[in-house]
C-alpha cells in the first residue's frame, strides 16, 4: 500500500513538472519593420513603400544617375 501512494505521487508530480516547463518554455516572437542589414539591398518596390512614394523608379538600380 505504501509503495503504490508513493508511485502515485511520483507520477502527479512528473506530470506537473511536464505541464509547468511546458508552459515557461512557450515563447512568441513580434516581427517588426526594421531596416535590411548594411550589406543587403531591399527591392526597389520595399523601399518605395517604406518611404511612402508613389513609384518605385527612383529606388531601381538602373533609373539611378552616376555621379
Amino acid at each position: 500500500m505504501q509503495t503504490s501512494k508513493i508511485t502515485r505521487i511520483a507520477v502527479v508530480a512528473l506530470v506537473l513538472l511536464f505541464l509547468v516547463l511546458s508552459v515557461i518554455s512557450c515563447s512568441t516572437h513580434v516581427h517588426t519593420h526594421a531596416p535590411a542589414p548594411s550589406g543587403k539591398k531591399i527591392p526597389p518596390g520595399q523601399a518605395k513603400k517604406m518611404n511612402g512614394d508613389q513609384s518605385a523608379k527612383a529606388y531601381a538600380p538602373g533609373q539611378q544617375k552616376k555621379r
